[in-house]
């Protein structure tokens, strides 16, 4: 019981990392329509929202519901991983600065950025989710949901990718 209680304290300690991205998202979208940026690829961004607040709701679940024990030999591990993800994430936000957002949003006239995480990759923030999405539900071995998250979440980014990479192509043509 006790790890069950502190695997909730992690959930919600990353649900308020969520609440807090949303505030930068809000606070960069505003600034980003004032310079005429432009929105796309939004019919998915409710179907994105769903999911992620479904990766939280169901590792509580699935942790209090199962009562599977903590397995230190996975949990321990995952936790370096999910901590390697903020990490990850905060680098891509500080890194994009103003153009960082859960939406697409791309402001003409802006270069694109290949600095910091994206001189490595074209989608580092991805990576962080990814990883957070398989590694968080593991941390309290709630596998069910690791694997749905992971399974809806490879779709989901086939198509944000592939809205991304046009609505930059577009911009930067």
């Amino acid at each position: 019981m006790v790890s069950e209680v502190w695997y909730t304290v992690l959930v919600g300690l990353v649900a308020l990392e969520r609440l807090a991205e949303l505030i930068v998202a809000k606070r960069n979208l505003a600034w980003s329509l004032s310079r005429g940026g432009r929105e796309s690829g939004f019919s998915h961004y409710p179907f994105m929202v769903v999911l992620h607040t479904g990766l939280l709701a169901g590792c509580l679940l699935e942790v209090w519901l199962r009562g599977d024990d903590f397995r230190p030999a996975l949990g321990w591990p995952m936790l370096a991983l999910v901590l390697a993800a903020q990490a990850l994430r905060w680098w891509c936000i500080r890194t994009l600065g103003h153009q960082w957002n859960t939406r697409i949003v791309v402001v003409p006239g802006l270069p694109r950025v290949t600095s910091g995480p994206y001189r490595l990759f074209a989608h580092p923030n991805y990576v962080a989710v990814v990883v957070e999405g398989f590694a968080l539900p593991l941390v309290h071995t709630a596998w069910i949901t690791a694997a749905v998250f992971t399974v809806l979440n490879a779709a989901l980014l086939a198509v944000r990718i592939r809205a991304e990479t046009d609505a930059l192509r577009s911009a930067h043509a």
